[in-house]
């Protein structure tokens, strides 16, 4: 017995020191186990990590990457995603504080990957109906932009971690800092990702910002002509991410005939009715903070003002009149019940969260560069239309483009502007008008390019009327100074309005809260009253702005007035006189060169008076109206007033040899008389007409036709010759402009590549034929072309138009667009005619003229046989 006593014993003792090892060992084993970081530690342990966080999200900057740890509960939520420009190198590709890019995105949790989308935003239904919502879900999902790999939980598992570099190091377009255009100048750029680099990262409560380096190279066009090319450009690019909020203001529905800036949108009918368009107008949220008294009518602060901060930047003298020209906007607020709506603030330089650049704040920056302009800017929820940010920004020169108008608009009645450097009282109250105009973007006002038309010309004489009106309706016209008035008038008023009736009507309009109104429907139904309460009358009339197609003669930049010949009239009369005293108002211009800038705006000036009666001819004035309320959507422009403007354009083009007066051009140096130049371009632009008569007419029921046209133009260009008296310089430039103008038709100039091409099928005569002549009007057999008048005058030419492209009533002020009269075009007929009826009179003029006159003649006959293809 005692013989197993001792092994077992022994046996015992081994196994449990095996145990007692095997115990310490695992407990070692997870002790290490323990002291392991995980995925999350792992991605920061032993590197240089900044982070900043807040109840947003938080970011990592861990060398030259960026971290994202975003909340689950952010994901799904709707965010805007800016990019901004904090410092450049170069003004011209990229403007300090401006915005060009925001992009409407959430952020998706699909398995291991976070998804960045595009939020499809525009096209809308029912969401409270199952079956809409699905449609929705089907058509219209959100695009996924881009993916990236979740890397880690944090160690809660309430946010996930992900590499958002390339966001910030990629060249994506909708990321881009670059402008498009900067003033008139097109901007193409493509960044070096490989030399770009991420700079400060911050975290606010609603919002992050990430800065970056970026290497671009950069191209600039001035339309076809490059103006740099290759150019290597630094930024600093601010990024902003921020959420958007989930209780949303009440959106507006826009109305055509008030102008006012658009998110477009499509609604599907849940009973298959046709896909409808509507749109938004963009606006701050303004609501009262005490909504009993402000039912009451005591004037009532918001709850949320708008605050602008202004640039430190900008030249001492300048900061009073831009905070002015903002706070005159409250006027319009105090008259719909609220007071203090817009603040204004320098610069904090004791909040260490403050960042210009960042989208939370909206600034009035100082941009120093050549531009002589200033732009208003603002950034939206794509959803509502709710205006989130707005920026001003103030290019150094537009100091010069106000010293260039006061001048040139007013120096005829106001002594005080007839020096170098303008008062700082006349500059800062232009300047003040100036921002009060851009201050009336950032509140989501467009452009009313009619207004000024409300106003008889003769009234802007009157010390009476300027006084209570200033020089328009709306401070949103480019109606700029007063050069109607005269030498003598006393006490006109030469500046627009502080703000004008219109603008106070569209303030009403935009931010009227209706806390009792049910829906966004029927607020629509009492703002469309008010505006149908307005309807027919001019001072409330609302004009698109026209830019590359312009029909609507009062609806132009830089006009005055209901009558532009009257306009012209008195324009051109101070012109003459500034003209004659220019020398001796400008002191100190040893050079000349500041008379020279001033005189080279001078011609502009004027020539833009021409064009102001210019745009009568074929004219078609266009109004938003709706059914049942005063005015016709377009009312051609009456027939003695576009037979006056031909008269009166050709008269002041043969008398405009004022424009060169020696004693003024000639210290200046060598260069081409500057009527030479105005002569040409107006001209030019009068030949180009003959598409928009062309449609007038077809509208009119008493038409001014082509034939009229071509006839009054020929005869006024040829006077000299159809007279029978002798010719001046002026004469014979006008004569030879004319015939080189014939050489090609002018619809194919102006864009119309075959002004024959709608009587093709009438006649036995080919398409491929009339393309072959359709280069020179004289190409086609003399019978067709005669026939094609006869049946032009009798009217049994066939025509179809094309339908005239309008937005509907509801669906937002849009921009006037081309009239496709391609198939009405009968301009080539009518100038062939008229070249036929000039060789047939200069042949007679070569044997009748003065002796001096032949030479002229001469040379004009030959081109015209030229031009109609005659071997002679």
């Amino acid at each position: 017995m005692r013989k197993w006593i001792i092994p077992n014993m022994v046996f015992i003792l081994l196994l449990s020191g095996f145990c007692t090892l095997a115990g310490e060992r695992k407990a070692k084993k997870n002790k290490q186990e323990e002291k392991r970081p995980g995925k999350y530690e792992q991605l920061f342990k032993g590197k240089t990590c900044t982070t900043v966080s807040s109840d947003f999200m938080t970011l990592h900057k861990v060398d030259e990457k960026l971290y994202f740890e975003m909340p689950l509960r952010l994901f799904g939520r709707e965010m805007l995603l800016s990019s901004s420009v904090s410092k450049t190198s170069n003004n011209m590709a990229a403007v300090v504080g401006y915005t060009p890019n925001v992009m409407h995105i959430r952020f998706v949790l699909q398995d291991s990957t976070v998804q960045l989308r595009s939020v499809a935003s525009t096209v809308t239904a029912d969401l409270e109906n199952e079956r809409m919502k699905q449609v929705l879900g089907q058509g219209y999902g959100d695009p996924v932009l881009f993916g990236y790999k979740v890397l880690a939980y944090t160690p809660d598992s309430t946010a996930v971690v992900f590499d958002g570099t390339g966001l910030f190091h990629t060249d994506i377009a909708q990321l881009s800092p670059l402008a498009k255009t900067t003033g008139r100048y097109e901007v193409q750029g493509h960044m070096k990702p490989a030399q770009s680099r991420l700079g400060e990262v911050k975290a606010f409560e609603d919002n992050v910002s990430i800065r970056s380096t970026l290497l671009y190279t950069v191209n600039v066009w001035y339309s076809i002509i490059p103006v740099l090319r290759q150019v290597a450009v630094t930024l600093e690019a601010n990024r902003t991410l921020m959420l958007l909020p989930e209780e949303r203001m009440r959106p507006r529905l826009s109305d055509s005939r008030v102008g006012t800036f658009l998110t477009n949108k499509r609604y599907i009918p849940e009973e298959g009715s046709d896909i409808r368009p509507y749109s938004y107008i963009h606006r701050w949220r303004i609501e009262p903070k005490d909504a009993e008294a402000y039912q009451r009518g005591v004037l009532t602060e918001p709850v949320k003002p708008i605050v602008m901060y202004v640039d430190t930047d900008f030249p001492e003298s300048w900061k009073e009149p831009i905070k002015k020209g903002i706070l005159r906007w409250n006027k319009a607020f105090e008259k719909i019940g609220f007071r203090d709506v817009i603040q204004v603030r320098d610069f904090p330089t004791d909040d260490p969260d403050f960042d210009p650049d960042n989208l939370k704040y909206s600034c009035v920056r100082y941009v120093p560069y050549t531009h002589e302009n200033a732009e208003g800017l603002t950034s939206v929820d794509p959803v509502t239309g709710e205006i989130l940010n707005a920026g001003i920004f103030i290019y150094n020169n537009v100091t010069w483009a106000l010293n260039n108008w006061r001048f040139l608009q007013t120096a005829q009645i106001d002594p005080s502007v007839r020096t170098k450097k303008m008062p700082d009282d006349i500059m800062g109250e232009s300047l003040e008008y100036v921002v009060a105009h851009e201050m009336g973007h950032c509140l989501g006002l467009m452009h009313n390019m009619a207004a000024s038309s409300a106003f008889p010309v003769d009234s802007l004489r009157s010390a009476f009327f300027t006084r209570k009106y200033g020089t328009t309706p709306s401070i949103m016209d480019y109606a700029r100074f007063n050069y109607v008035a005269q030498p003598g008038d006393q006490g006109v008023k030469l500046t627009p309005p502080d703000l004008g009736v219109y603008d106070e009507y569209v303030i009403k309009w935009m931010y009227t809260p209706f806390p009792d109104a049910a829906s966004v429907r029927e607020e629509a139904k009492i703002l469309e009253a008010w505006v149908d309460e307005k309807a027919g009358d001019p001072m409330y009339r609302y004009g698109r702005q026209q830019d590359k197609f312009r029909y609507d003669p009062s609806a132009l930049e830089e006009d005055l007035g209901d009558d532009a010949l009257k306009a012209g009239d008195y324009g051109i009369a101070n012109l003459k006189y500034i003209v004659e005293n220019i020398n001796h108002w400008i002191q100190e211009d040893v050079s000349a060169d500041h008379r020279k800038q001033l005189y080279t705006n001078l011609t502009k000036q004027y020539e833009r008076y021409l064009m102001n009666v210019l745009y009568n001819i074929g004219g078609i004035y266009l109004n938003e109206v709706k059914d049942g309320t005063p005015g016709e959507r377009f009312t051609p422009v009456p027939r003695e007033v576009q037979k006056a403007s031909v008269d009166w354009l050709l008269r002041q083009l043969r008398d405009s040899e004022w424009l060169d007066n020696r004693d003024l051009v000639d210290r200046f140096g060598l260069g081409i008389p500057a009527s030479w130049r105005v002569r040409t371009a107006v001209l030019n632009a009068l030949f180009a007409r003959g598409a928009c008569v062309t449609l007038s007419s077809h509208l009119s029921d008493s038409p001014c036709t082509m034939d009229e046209f071509s006839g009054d133009v020929y005869r006024g260009i040829w006077a000299s010759a159809l007279e029978g008296r002798a010719s001046t310089r002026t004469d014979r430039l006008m004569q030879r402009t004319y015939l080189n103008k014939s050489r090609m038709p002018v619809s194919y100039v102006g864009g119309n590549r075959l002004g024959l091409q709608s009587a093709a099928s009438a006649y036995a005569v080919s398409f491929d034929e009339i393309w072959a002549y359709g280069l020179e009007p004289g190409g086609l057999p003399e019978q067709v072309m005669e026939q094609l008048w006869d049946m032009e005058r009798t009217g049994t030419l066939e025509t179809l138009t094309s339908e005239t492209e309008h937005t509907g009533f509801g669906h937002g002020y849009g921009w006037q667009g081309e009239v496709n009269s391609k198939v009405l075009n009968n301009e080539d007929v009518y100038f062939y005619k008229m070249v036929r009826e000039c060789r047939d009179m200069l042949e007679k003029q070569v044997r009748m003229a003065p002796e001096a006159d032949r030479p002229h003649y001469r040379a004009m006959l030959l081109m015209t046989r030229k031009i109609l293809m005659e071997k002679k």
